[in-house]
């Protein structure tokens, strides 16, 4: 049957030797507490699968020599309703076999869960100190994968300093060569709806107009669809005492820069378009034809599957870094940070407001951290308790690729 035992002094130690000695796809097939630490039976999914084939082919084969049966006249019909019975047989022999592999990877990864909530429950009994830095990673926003990530690299006099350290060493901040407002060019403002382009792009060009003069500033507007959108804009270049300028194509967009190739610092109002759209690609055709480097707001309150979406669909060749907006929202601050580290944006600046200029911020390290593992209200549903952690790590098996990895 190919089974190999598996003996060690905890559940984590065996369930290694059988990764190591099997693979990732080794099947469990029991688990028990033996003298002096935990047995594990377990086999790799090649032979299992070798022998679910073997048990559901026929018991018995006719004999080698057995006589040739006396010919017999059969009709046509005769033969077709023969052959429907053997395809009949055939495809109910096809579905037991999909049946019986079907329950084998189901008991599989039943077994392989229910011994991982044991290994990060007996983690919990020994070290309860990582483990609570582990449940704090969770609670402020990061993603199971990050943190377990870190746990795994995390020294035994680890404390969330170490963390808070590890996490500033992973962030990369535009430095003051980089800044847009500085080094000015033409620069697009793009991201899903209410994310808050329009005003990070007043927010923006005040900076730059208190640095070098309304004369040097110019705005643009790509958004022709939404009602009061270049109204809007309009009305903070009044305030600003900047032209505000209106594009529809690629063509009308390269003609308006050329205009402006003067000023020092142009900035693009975008349309809002969810993710998805499939106008998204065609907007980021026309900024790359142009030759128009592009900044992605995110949303700190989002989710971090939305914002993992958001980046996938907005980032491209000629997206330069991230501006996070709307973090006088949001109760954390992990998610938004976990993201930012895992696909390695450029941090230029953070939002905070409505404000126009006062709520746009040059990105300070120690204020980040500080917000992101501000204690949540322990009355709140979203925490997770001690309780919780093994059931949640156990069912985390996102594969490295998508993990990231973090330097420490």
């Amino acid at each position: 049957m190919n089974a190999r035992k598996f003996n060690a002094a905890t559940s984590r130690d065996a369930l290694r030797m059988v990764r190591n000695a099997l693979g990732d796809d080794a099947v469990i097939l029991s688990n028990r507490k033996v003298s002096g630490g935990v047995e594990i039976v377990a086999m790799s999914n090649a032979a299992l699968s070798d022998l679910a084939e073997n048990k559901v082919q026929p018991a018995a084969h006719a004999p080698l020599h057995t006589p040739p049966p006396a010919p017999t006249v059969q009709t046509a019909a005769q033969h077709k309703l023969v052959a429907e019975v053997d395809s009949s047989k055939v495809q109910a022999s096809i579905q037991e076999q999909q049946g019986i592999l079907s329950e084998i990877k189901s008991m599989r990864s039943m077994m392989q869960e229910q011994l991982a909530c044991m290994a990060w429950s007996d983690m919990q009994l020994r070290d309860p100190k990582r483990t609570s830095l582990l449940r704090q990673l969770v609670n402020a926003g990061f993603s199971p994968a990050l943190s377990r990530q870190l746990l795994d690299k995390m020294p035994p006099d680890a404390d969330l300093s170490w963390v808070s350290q590890v996490l500033e060493h992973n962030l990369r901040v535009a430095s003051a060569s980089e800044d847009v407002v500085a080094r000015g060019g033409v620069y697009a403002l793009v991201g899903p709806t209410g994310v808050g382009k329009t005003t990070t792009v007043a927010k923006l060009a005040a900076r730059a107009v208190v640095r070098y003069g309304a004369d040097k500033v110019a705005l643009v507007t790509t958004d022709s669809y939404r009602i009061g959108a270049h109204e809007q804009l309009r009305i903070y270049g009044k305030i600003l005492g900047v032209a505000v300028h209106a594009v529809r194509d690629t063509d009308d967009l390269r003609l308006t820069l050329s205009a402006l190739k003067h000023k020092h610092l142009v900035l693009i109002d975008t349309m809002g378009m969810g993710q998805r759209d499939s106008r998204v690609a065609d907007q980021a055709d026309m900024f790359n034809a142009a030759g128009v480097q592009r900044l992605l707001l995110l949303n700190a309150t989002s989710g971090g599957e939305t914002l993992d979406d958001v980046v996938r669909m907005y980032h491209g060749q000629g997206v330069i870094g991230c501006i996070t907006t709307k973090l006088d929202e949001a109760v954390t601050l992990g998610t938004v940070l976990d993201v930012v580290v895992r696909h390695k944006l450029t941090l230029h600046y953070i939002a905070n407001g409505q404000r126009v200029p006062e709520d746009l911020h040059e990105v300070n390290m120690e204020y980040l951290l500080h917000r992101a593992f501000k204690p949540a209200p322990k009355s709140s549903s979203f925490i997770m308790q001690e309780l919780d952690l093994p059931a949640l790590m156990a069912g985390m098996t996102a594969p490295s690729a998508a993990r990231g990895e973090y330097a420490v």
